[in-house]
């Protein structure tokens, strides 16, 4: 039931971001950048099944397209490559995205009427909150 989570999302806290930045790799520059950024999370999905999760915010945007369970190329705001599939587990939408041997997942889930995102890197977990706009 991806319909749930079809909507505009603006983020309202995000806790321990750096410190999942600094895991997957990102340099302190563009940690900077991500830290102060707030962005509006967009999610549509199209006759076809096909979603697209675009992040919008005034430093960046990004867009990613797929179908649940069929990996894809995506590069990721920090210019990884990385392969990425998207799948419905237990009503959350899991991003498991791999590069250079290494795999980190996003999990993204509706609670109480708010988009919950978790970015876990090993033992290193940023929760973002988003509220329907």
């Amino acid at each position: 039931m991806v319909e749930k989570f079809v909507g505009t999302w603006k983020m309202v806290s995000s806790e321990n971001f750096d410190d999942y930045m600094k895991a997957i790799g990102v340099g302190f520059a563009t940690r900077q950048v991500g830290n102060r950024t707030k962005p509006n999370l967009i999610v549509t999905v199209d006759d076809d099944g096909i979603v697209c999760l675009k992040s919008q915010s005034t430093f960046k945007t990004t867009e990613i397209k797929f179908k649940l369970n069929e990996p894809f190329e995506e590069t990721t705001a920090d210019d990884r490559k990385t392969r990425t599939v998207v799948t419905l587990e237990n009503g959350k939408l899991v991003q498991k995205q791999s590069w250079d041997g290494k795999e980190t997942n996003i999990e993204r889930e509706i609670t109480d009427g708010k988009l919950i995102a978790k970015c876990i890197m090993g033992d290193v977990i940023a929760v973002r909150m988003y509220v329907k706009e």
